[in-house]
């Protein structure tokens, strides 16, 4: 075995303090008021009969520690005699002390780092005391953000007493803070908010930058097709985009409404009397509940055929308990064996609101007694079942 894997060098101990460094702890002793220093680090040292048998190679290493001892390095080099009854007493270390915060960064050669750390953590205690315990936790991140730490201040300041501005972020005008800045630190900032005001984790437990400071949030906007030319606005506008106020106010005159994961599907979705088509919602099914109108329209949905497909339709029926699936039955999913694919991660949970033949299905999906993680993208059924399923429902 060498020597720098049997007994500890100097720069093993500087790799121990460096790790100390690390966590943080160096850095934060001040605020936490931990009895970091003196911080003793024991060392692995030739002892007995291992002394006798590499005894030039421990003459070595006890040279090395006499040289680290007088260097100025800051180590604290602490020896004791071990006896042997050929070699007689030696004098070799027994432990090495670094005694203050000040000696561990002049051996690391963080001086500069520590200083610019006690400053920034100063000015931000001078303005948000109940910061401490995050500065404790989280030392680094001040070096890290050192070069914005001031203008990330500054926009904390401004929300913590504009708690309900009602702005768009585009609106907020502060020095050298804009709306970019405020978008790249939108974690950070939710992060000090929650230490300056602990009850917003109870208040408002989704992590949503908006709500949790009070800004006016991006409307939820909805991209739909009117299926029937008798319906288009002016005569002209079939496909739009609107905000989902603007949708509920609408009040399309419409007796059936299909909903499509896929946006291609929704943009070849064949013309049907009396119906419109709304595109690519996904999971995201909020908006359908702020639609009144809803309610007195017969709803279709029509999503994959996999597990993640039938948890969309479970949910949408949240909303909407008599949601029809369209597409999504046993007879289509067999007839297009040729264009299964792998489901990434399937749904696994349990779906109350399927009807019969559908929970038989997703079972069947979920367990994967059809093949593994068997799916059918909508996109991938043929069109003519489209037609032909669309053909009857008009009929």
């Amino acid at each position: 075995m060498s020597r720098s894997l049997a007994w500890t060098t100097p720069a093993n101990v500087r790799e121990q303090v460096r790790r100390v460094w690390d966590s943080g702890r160096i850095l934060s002793a001040p605020l936490s008021g931990e009895a970091l220093f003196p911080l003793t680090l024991r060392l692995r040292r030739p002892e007995g009969a291992e002394l006798a048998a590499r005894f030039d190679e421990a003459r070595q290493w006890v040279r090395e520690w006499e040289g680290e001892s007088q260097g100025g390095s800051g180590l604290h080099v602490e020896w004791s005699e071990v006896r042997h009854r050929q070699l007689g007493a030696n004098r070799v270390p027994r432990c090495v002390i670094v005694p203050t915060r000040e000696s561990a960064l002049v051996l690391l050669r963080k001086s500069s780092e520590a200083r610019r750390f006690d400053a920034l953590a100063n000015q931000t205690l001078a303005r948000f005391p109940s910061l401490r315990e995050w500065l404790v936790r989280r030392p680094q991140v001040l070096l890290e953000r050192e070069a914005e730490w001031a203008r990330v201040l500054v926009a904390l300041d401004w929300f913590l007493t504009h708690p309900h501005s009602g702005r768009y972020m585009r609106q907020v005008d502060l020095p050298g803070v804009d709306s970019k800045f405020i978008e790249k630190h939108q974690g950070l900032l939710m992060d000090l908010q929650e230490e300056v005001q602990p009850s917003v984790r109870e208040r408002l437990p989704v992590r949503d930058f908006a709500s949790r400071f009070g800004l006016r949030a991006k409307p939820l906007r909805v991209h739909f097709r009117f299926l029937d030319p008798a319906l288009y606005l002016e005569g002209l506008l079939s496909d739009l985009t609107v905000t989902v106020s603007e949708l509920a106010a609408l009040r399309p005159r419409v007796e059936r409404v299909f909903i499509t994961e896929n946006d291609v599907n929704g943009l070849a979705f064949p013309c049907v009397p009396r119906s419109l088509v709304i595109l690519g919602l996904g999971y995201a099914l909020e908006p359908l509940g702020a639609l009144p109108w809803l309610s007195s329209t017969c709803v279709y949905y029509w999503g994959d055929i996999d597990t993640h497909g039938f948890a969309i339709l479970d949910r949408l029926r949240a909303h909407h308990p008599r949601v029809h699936s369209l597409l999504m039955d046993r007879d289509v999913l067999l007839a297009h064996t040729a264009h299964w694919v792998e489901e990434d991660k399937p749904h696994r949970g349990t779906l109350s609101r399927l009807t019969e033949s559908e929970a038989a299905l997703y079972e069947d999906l979920r367990h994967q007694r059809l093949g593994e993680r068997v799916r059918l993208e909508q996109e991938h059924i043929g069109f003519r079942w489209v037609e032909n399923t669309l053909a009857r429902l008009s009929a």
